[in-house]
């Protein structure tokens, strides 16, 4: 798919944002053809430019940075000079999407809030992610991943009874947020494209992390407000009984969703299993009926258990790790890898777009760029 065939083709997008949840939106929008000028400070720029997953360090910017970045522009602007911000709004004058992740009353200070841009550009679409909102107690607290995963209760759904909070190992809170944004900014071009009325946008890290949970959590509202118990044993779900988990075997481990316990028993030849034969025992018994299938599945490989569990139509997978991953025939014919390219000769391998028009994935062959590439050209094409 070219770029003048992907369906956002021709929509401008400033992105001020920085770290992961605000590029997160624009690197999705860029995916779906959206031009995207990144803002960055002089000499500076995106600070994620720094952050470090590993030792490895790609043309003088992290591997996250080239990730989250690839395919978008550079302009170098000083928000804190009047001339730059003139030189700002002039972009924003003649662009369809601004989105910023600023702490609340940054934006304001800047002179470069929702009202402000509205008034060079009525029909502007605009997306402010923040950490816990704009109103209340924590909104001047660091909006950051983990800290907003500790605030969510999200931690208490995951790991085993008695091991205390597990936070998700990845960005969770700053992809979600990214995607409710870019989500937000589509009904927001939406909108514009029918009545010509901008909009702004508002989301943020606990409210995706809340809206995330809508299934546990609405279980825990509507059933006394008991706390959930995860369980002790290959705990998968606080609220789904056994045998739902992920179980060991001689080789590796073999995830094994919704089941009737009774089958297994058959299949896995586990008579000890007939005593559960009440559903309600699944919850109730559920640490115990898991033991029993985990000792069993830690007997035998891998593939003795699929070769039993899958032709049965169980709901079952063997647990991947990337390299298996990788070499899995059913990932290589997703086709999710691309390498990318940036001017200077800098090349990185990534991930492409998660999404497909008329079964085509669209290919971004620009890497993220380097600090101000595009400030000369990008100032002369928009008379800035």
């Amino acid at each position: 798919m070219s770029t003048d065939d992907r369906p956002l083709a021709g929509i401008v997008v400033v992105d001020l944002s920085q770290f992961l949840s605000g590029p997160y939106a624009t690197l999705r929008l860029a995916d779906l053809g959206a031009r995207v000028i990144k803002v960055e400070r002089p000499g500076v720029g995106d600070l994620c430019r720094q952050l470090y997953l590993s030792d490895i360090e790609i043309g003088g910017d992290s591997t996250l940075f080239h990730a989250i970045n690839r395919g978008k522009e550079s302009i170098a602007l000083n928000l804190k000079d009047a001339a730059d911000i003139a030189r700002l709004m002039k972009l924003v004058a003649k662009a369809d999407v601004v989105i910023q992740n600023y702490r609340p009353g940054v934006a304001e200070r800047l002179g470069i809030d929702y009202p402000a841009l509205k008034r060079v550009n009525p029909g502007i679409v605009a997306a402010s992610i923040t950490g816990y909102g704009e109103a209340g107690p924590w909104t001047g607290r660091p909006g950051q991943d983990l800290l907003a995963q500790a605030r969510s209760g999200l931690t208490w759904m995951n790991g085993d009874e008695g091991q205390g909070p597990v936070p998700y190992g990845l960005a969770i809170a700053d992809i979600l947020a990214g995607s409710a944004a870019a989500q937000g900014i589509l009904a927001g071009l939406v909108r514009c494209g029918l009545t010509g009325e901008g909009a702004h946008i508002q989301t943020s890290l606990l409210e995706v992390l809340v809206d995330y949970q809508f299934e546990v959590m609405t279980a825990y509202l509507n059933d006394g407000r008991r706390k959930p118990k995860r369980a002790a044993f290959r705990s998968a779900n606080a609220y789904i009984p056994a045998p739902y988990g992920v179980y060991q075997t001689t080789d590796g481990f073999v995830a094994i969703a919704m089941t009737p316990v009774l089958k297994l028993a058959e299949l896995l030849d586990l008579p000890a299993l007939e005593a559960y034969a009440d559903p309600k025992s699944w919850f109730t018994d559920r640490d115990e009926i898991k033991q029993i299938i985990g000792d069993r599945m830690a007997t035998a490989s891998n593939a003795h258990w699929l070769a039993i569990l899958e032709p049965a139509d169980i709901w079952c997978s063997e647990v991947l790790d990337w390299p298996a991953l990788l070499a899995s025939e059913g990932f290589g014919v997703l086709d999710m890898l691309q390498t990318v390219t940036r001017e200077d000769g800098v090349t990185i391998e990534t991930t492409r777009s998660p999404l497909r028009f008329d079964g085509v994935r669209s290919n971004t062959p620009r890497a993220a760029p380097w600090i101000g590439e595009h400030s000369d050209r990008i100032a002369a094409e928009f008379a800035l």
